[in-house]
């Protein structure tokens, strides 16, 4: 009679256990990754009245059963259904993944290492990516010369101050592109068609380079000059130790007429004035830069540089420039006395000679190379310079008939975007790939890998233990972290950003198994009911 009470009891017991385990379920429904539980019951133990026995062969008599009456029930596992995966909640928010696969996230209080499936994280105040909810950082690995070291797993500081930013670099390679017109006046003019470069400097400060393309005497043929260079306020740099290609000469007989009111005699020049009175300048002494000025005026030029720039051929062959003449003080002698005119063979200049194939409007040659189409934009071996120096690449100009304009224009980096430079970069944003992996963006193009999340394995992860705030700790049962972890793309599965799994609790299951649990717990408290009134009989036997 005692045994139906205890059974009874025990039933009691395990049901309640089960409506726990229910009630769990349901008040965690909405709870980020939640794994539901369930549990099984299994029989308490039995006491046996009467062993079995084996048949008599010799008597014909058969064997009996043995004669057990069962003492009751218990709980035999609770188990999580962690290899269920529950459904995607979209939220926007790009430190919010969800795990598609059957690893875990890994994250740590500082002192030992956790597993979750919670992928609800935030970059907190020193930039460690962490779980919103508690605040432990999440695990991976770091990176070393850009790639990523599967090493013991750790903080992943992705928004640290060496992170913040991204370094300058100086522009070593720039191209010129487009068609130059023979028949575009700008390439006739004492400026030419001007061709803009921006580069940077090894500290990210932005500079143009200005260059100056002319056409010359000969058909499809260009001069290329570094006309200047200009800082981001539009202000000169000093070119005195910069360079583009290197000094050519280039033949084309010129004559230089005195503008009206100007005349020579001997090494005295009579010019005009501002305000028209004659004026002398004695050409055999050491002009100053206005005079100089005044002089290439004299002669139609709006830049004394680009008159110093032409050149007479001596008997001999020796090529002087019209500078270097009056420098020297021998400037008179190129003057034709009659008339003050001056016959020049050509002009020297510091840069390139682009040749055009007359035939197929193409490129032929730079400085007479036709394997090789660049100019290099040197700036000298300077101490504590900023700059390197620039290749620039030709090939893909040309020169066609395009109704009187040129297009030709020039860009920092090659054909292939190789050598740009670039600014100082700010972080403007940062992205975590299917794999893990973790980019940094910056305003100047560029980005940079700043680590990977890890992920844990187990053999069997039903056997992790649930330590609370959606965590979970390794077991005996569950197989043992390594320390290192693997990458989520290892067997299968990814991330996605913007997501979150959201509780695998089934609410029509969870009910129907709240009835039965309801109906086997009224189950049970009737056979105590039951066993109750037999006892009573059995006392009311005395009367």
């Amino acid at each position: 009679m005692m045994r139906s009470l205890y059974s009874g009891v025990s039933g009691l017991k395990t049901h309640q256990t089960k409506m726990d385990v229910i009630g769990n379920n349901i008040a965690n429904v909405n709870t980020t990754a939640f794994k539901s539980q369930s549990i099984t019951f299994s029989e308490l133990m039995y006491q046996t009245t009467q062993a079995a026995s084996g048949a008599n062969a010799q008597t014909g008599k058969a064997g009996t059963n043995a004669r057990q009456i069962g003492l009751g029930v218990k709980s035999g596992a609770i188990t999580a259904s962690v290899e269920t995966p529950g459904s995607s909640q979209s939220t926007g928010n790009p430190f919010d993944i969800k795990l598609t696969g059957n690893s875990f996230f890994i994250v740590s209080d500082g002192s030992s290492n956790y597993f979750t499936r919670d992928g609800s994280f935030y970059v907190d105040g020193q930039g460690n990516l962490a779980m919103s909810s508690n605040g432990y950082t999440v695990r991976g690995w770091g990176v070393d010369d850009g790639k990523i070291v599967r090493d013991t797993v750790g903080p992943l500081r992705i928004m640290g101050s060496d992170n913040m930013t991204y370094p300058p670099e100086a522009t070593t390679k720039a191209h010129v592109s487009g068609i130059v017109d023979k028949n575009d006046a700008s390439v006739s003019t004492e400026a030419g068609k001007i061709i803009s470069i921006s580069f940077f400097d090894n500290r990210g400060y932005s500079y143009t380079a200005k260059l100056s393309m002319k056409a010359t005497a000969t058909e499809g043929q260009y001069t290329v000059e570094l006309a200047d260079i200009l800082d981001v306020d539009g202000n000169e740099i000093d070119k005195t130790n910069i360079k583009l290609g290197s000094v050519r000469n280039v033949a084309e007989s010129k004559t230089l007429s005195l503008a009206n009111g100007c005349s020579v005699n001997g090494t005295t020049l009579t010019y005009l004035d501002e305000s028209g009175q004659n004026q002398t300048m004695d050409l055999s002494g050491n002009l100053t830069a206005e005079q100089k000025q005044i002089l290439a005026e004299s002669y139609g030029f709006t830049s004394y540089d680009e008159m110093a720039k032409l050149y007479v051929t001596g008997a001999d062959g020796t090529v002087t420039t019209l500078g270097a003449h009056l420098d020297g003080g021998t400037f008179a002698q190129v003057i034709n006395q009659a008339d003050g005119s001056i016959v020049t063979d050509g002009k020297q200049i510091t840069g390139g000679i682009i040749q055009y194939n007359t035939a197929t409007g193409e490129i032929w040659s730079v400085n007479g190379l036709t394997n090789n189409l660049n100019l290099v934009l040197d700036f000298g071996d300077q101490p504590g310079s900023a700059f390197e120096n620039i290749t620039i690449d030709f090939s893909a100009s040309s020169n066609y008939n395009n109704n009187k304009t040129s297009t030709i224009s020039g860009d920092y980096g090659d054909l292939d975007g190789n050598g740009t430079g670039r600014k100082l970069g700010e972080m403007t944003g940062i992205s975590i790939q299917t794999d893990g992996m973790i980019y940094a963006a910056y305003d100047n193009g560029m980005t940079k890998l700043l680590g990977q999340i890890a992920v844990a394995s187990f053999a069997n992860p039903s056997g992790l233990q649930k330590e609370g705030d959606n965590l979970y700790s390794a077991t005996l049962n569950s197989g043992q972290f390594d320390g290192i972890g693997m990458d989520v793309t290892s067997d299968g599965g990814y991330m996605t950003t913007g997501v979150l799994e959201m509780s695998n609790v089934d609410l029509s299951s969870e009910f129907t198994e709240m009835i039965t649990t309801q109906r086997g717990f009224q189950a049970n408290s009737r056979i105590i009911t039951v066993s109750d009134t037999l006892l009573e009989e059995l006392v009311n036997l005395k009367r």
